[in-house]
């Protein structure tokens, strides 16, 4: 499976000591764009300091406008809230979902947990319609998990 191939080219980026974080989260981000055919925008949202928004940090991709989403607000804004794996099959039957381009189908958001907070998330849009699996949601865990010790 193309998931335990990436697992160790992760964690060589992220233990890279000589880039910058965003360095290596863009990296990251270039890295599952390029092997998971399905992956067609990668990228990382932040909370910002102590306001109830996340802002956008590296990603690949099409350019996006949101840059500033807040809590409970799309399907970003809602991890930020429920603390939850988001796993949307289908964008368009989502009420509360913010469109980034027509040619998404739909999306998966992985929080990352820094001292048990929520401090993030990996986001990824698809344009193929359902393709997350279980196996998506166990190895973008595993990427959350690795990145947050980069940010703690």
């Amino acid at each position: 499976m193309i998931f335990e191939q990436l697992k160790p080219q992760v964690e060589t980026i992220l233990s890279d000591d000589n880039k910058s974080v965003n360095e290596r989260l863009l990296q990251v981000c270039k890295l599952l764009e390029k092997h998971i055919d399905y992956y067609n925008w990668v990228g990382f949202y932040f909370r910002n300091g102590e306001k109830e928004e996340l802002i956008l940090g590296p990603y690949v991709g099409e350019p996006t406008d949101h840059t500033v989403i807040p809590f409970g607000k799309g399907i970003c804004g809602q991890v930020a809230v429920s603390n939850q794996n988001f796993v949307v099959p289908d964008v368009s039957a989502q009420d509360n979902y913010i469109a980034c381009s027509i040619t998404v189908k739909a999306e998966i958001v992985i929080p990352i947990f820094v001292n048990g907070e929520n401090i993030g998330q990996i986001d990824i849009d698809s344009n193929t319609p359902d393709p997350f699996t279980e196996a998506d949601g166990r190895f973008l865990e595993f990427v959350t998990k690795k990145v947050s010790k980069i940010l703690s």
